[in-house]
């Protein structure tokens, strides 16, 4: 270990495991370290064994579950947009060889207690049971709009420049209805606030845009793609590729301690008596407690079940956002479901997450919304985990923080914060212009 890296990663979560790959691809020298004996970190993937150690004890679930070893679920479950920032990340760093995709059935937003299909074209507007006569209409001209807006043709701008104009603006030229608002700010912009309505309306028009190009490259019932086994498949497979580009792995390294000169700059990382020096650290919060804050909470039910989600057309994989101005609360409300069609469960089998940024002390009251969209489950289990942020100064201490993971369960905020980063650690934005087909010969196997 006595030689120098450019960067040296610690910990094998999702978004450590992107930026060695990607950052091994782009010529820098990486040593990938992890306390733990498995890849993953908090976002690795459990089978039916490990969750009932996890969160009963023991290591003994029922035998009507069937074969532990037929589980594989993951910790932080996240849909994959089937146009965005991570699957263009995979195409850019030639991941997708590693991983066979399948898209995902459904995609829902609660609205006045029901769930309903996220209508995302001109035609599905008309048909949508969200809206009524006369706000299809309008949606659907709004729709058409987005559809055709084209940035260097300037016939589709409407007279409308949207780094100027507010997303606000653009939704009232539309006479859209605040219920209209609502889901496609939620569920197809896939915002987790209002704040966006107030900004330049390029980023959600294209965000939009992002959503119905994703529904088109598959024709399913969503945008969105997910890995067969999982997405504990995805940090091996970045592991893999950075070790074909020289990176060097070590797993089940204990302690982990970041070292620091005499200016409060990282220049190594010390396990075993054997420090390895480096120029910048990258890391999650658990390995540089001090230099983070605690931001939020989040809790969820994980749950399993033997049927789909009710009222979703029986879909074998589902997403439903529950925006939070349809429960009261201050956050979104997000449902996952997947089955044994992605083999992350035996036959007859779905795994549920419900899950939210807490807002109280109490997530099984707070949860509610969510857990009764599921009908019958088999089995429940509560858990909460704190997110952190950064508070250290990068410029200063070369040590490169990711944030925790949110409650969403789609990748658009996880790949935002890899992007943000690697420009901060390299000094240079990702190009991301990657021939998008890359990826959808392995999802219609």
């Amino acid at each position: 270990m006595d030689e120098e890296y450019d960067v040296i990663v610690l910990g094998t979560g999702l978004k450590e495991c992107i930026l060695s790959g990607v950052l091994s691809v782009n010529g820098q020298k990486v040593l990938h370290m992890d306390r733990n004996d498995y890849y993953g970190g908090d976002s690795t993937s459990l089978n039916l064994n490990q969750l009932w150690k996890r969160f009963r004890g023991d290591d003994k679930p029922p035998e009507s579950l069937g074969s532990s070893k037929e589980y594989n679920i993951d910790m932080i479950p996240k849909f994959m947009m089937a146009n965005g920032g991570l699957v263009r990340v995979l195409i850019h760093t030639n991941v997708t060889k590693y991983l066979n995709f399948k898209a995902v059935d459904g995609s829902y937003v609660y609205n006045k207690g029901k769930i309903h299909k996220v209508p995302a074209t001109d035609v599905e507007a008309l048909k949508s049971p969200l809206m009524g006569l006369f706000e299809k209409r309008r949606a659907r001209k709004f729709f058409i709009y987005v559809q055709d807006y084209d940035e260097n043709d300037l016939k589709s701008h409407e007279k409308m420049d949207l780094n100027k104009v507010t997303a606000r603006d653009v939704i009232s030229k539309y006479g859209l209805d605040d219920n209209t608002v609502d889901f496609i700010g939620h569920a197809l912009a896939l915002y987790t606030d209002d704040v966006y309505l107030d900004n330049p309306a390029m980023d959600f028009i294209k965000k939009m845009k992002i959503y119905a190009e994703s529904l088109a490259r598959f024709q399913g019932g969503s945008p969105y793609i997910y890995p067969l086994y999982g997405l504990g498949e995805l940090p091996q497979a970045f592991a893999r590729l950075s070790a074909v580009y020289g990176g060097t792995y070590m797993l089940n390294k204990p302690e982990c301690k970041v070292e620091f000169d005499e200016n409060g700059k990282a220049f190594g990382v010390t396990s075993e008596g054997e420090t390895a020096k480096c120029k910048k650290v990258v890391c999650d919060p658990s390995y540089l407690p001090d230099k983070v804050k605690k931001v939020g909470k989040v809790a969820r039910a994980i749950c399993i079940m033997s049927h789909p989600i009710p009222n979703t057309s029986d879909s074998h994989s589902v997403q439903v956002i529950l925006p939070q101005k349809q429960l009261g609360r201050k956050s979104d409300m997000y449902v996952f479901c997947c089955s044994y069609s992605h083999n992350v469960a035996p036959k007859g089998k779905y795994i549920a997450f419900v899950s939210t940024e807490a807002e109280t002390d109490n997530p099984e009251t707070e949860l509610k919304p969510g857990i009764e969209l599921l009908g019958q489950v088999d089995e429940i289990f509560f858990d909460a985990y704190d997110r952190y942020e950064p508070a250290n100064k990068q410029d200063e201490d070369h040590c490169f923080i990711s944030t925790s993971y949110d409650a969403t369960t789609h990748f658009e905020t996880t790949v935002h914060d890899v992007l943000a980063m690697y420009s901060r650690i390299t000094g240079k934005d990702l190009d991301l212009s990657v021939d998008l087909s890359a990826a959808s010969a392995v999802a219609e196997k």
